[in-house]
């Protein structure tokens, strides 16, 4: 179980890094959609997976507690 939080956190943070550089990126070049989404929406969602693999990996420091079962 703790690999999958370990994986999952990992690789949600990753895609959210990815998608807020995205975002950012096509701001700054002047775009306001990139493949028919909001840049702001693209990094509103990057924003989120981020978020999703912290928490992911708070849960994995939680469960290493002992006596947190």
């Amino acid at each position: 179980m703790e690999r999958i939080y370990t994986l999952g956190g990992d690789l949600a943070a990753l895609a959210g890094m990815g998608l807020c550089l995205v975002a950012g990126v096509a701001r700054l070049a002047g775009a306001y959609y990139v493949l028919g989404f909001a840049a702001a929406t693209l990094f509103l969602g990057g924003v989120a997976l981020m978020v999703a693999g912290c928490l992911a990996k708070l849960q994995l420091l939680v469960r290493r507690i002992p006596g947190s079962d």
